[in-house]
């Protein structure tokens, strides 16, 4: 478990999944992240590779989010691939995804943590940048989505990056 000030992050579990697909699925959300099954969520809960977590509001135990990494202990690189937040513009994000980035070099003990983000979501990509990461570059036109063919922006930080910044 990861503890922030206002929430439990926990790993997530089967019964979780229908809400996870709830978030990914929600009108704020659905636009900036791929939407997986149930079947696909069954199996990130079951990979020792993926973790898929959930975020517990420590005032009420409502999920408000969760997030998805795969995890490449050879390389020692964390990449978050999804997150999503129920509750908007209260934080929750920039908190979680702190608490995240803490446990990716702290506790995984990640040379490398990267992302990648859609043009569009403005939001996460000031968050992103407010804290620190570093824009690798763009790959141009590399999902297609309902949307159409859309760039994905890669942002990362490293582990010498991470602690210098805590100096």
């Amino acid at each position: 478990m990861i503890s922030t000030t206002r929430l439990n992050i926990v790993e997530a579990i089967e019964a979780d999944i229908e809400t996870i697909i709830e978030i990914e699925s929600h009108e704020e959300n659905r636009n900036f992240l791929w939407i997986g099954t149930y079947e696909e969520h069954k199996a990130e809960i079951e990979d020792d590779n993926h973790l898929l977590y959930i975020f517990k509001s420590k005032a009420d135990e409502r999920i408000i989010g969760y997030f998805l990494a795969r995890i490449d202990g050879k390389s020692d690189i964390f990449e978050l691939r999804r997150i999503a937040i129920t509750d908007k513009g209260l934080g929750f994000g920039k908190e979680a995804t702190k608490a995240i980035i803490k446990y990716a070099f702290e506790d995984f003990g990640a040379n490398r943590f990267w992302l990648d983000v859609y043009p569009d979501n403005i939001i996460g990509i000031r968050l992103y940048e407010s804290l620190g990461m570093h824009r690798d570059g763009v790959l141009r036109q590399n999902y297609k989505s309902s949307r159409g063919y859309l760039d994905q922006i890669i942002y990362s930080m490293l582990r010498s990056e991470y602690y210098q910044d805590l100096m």
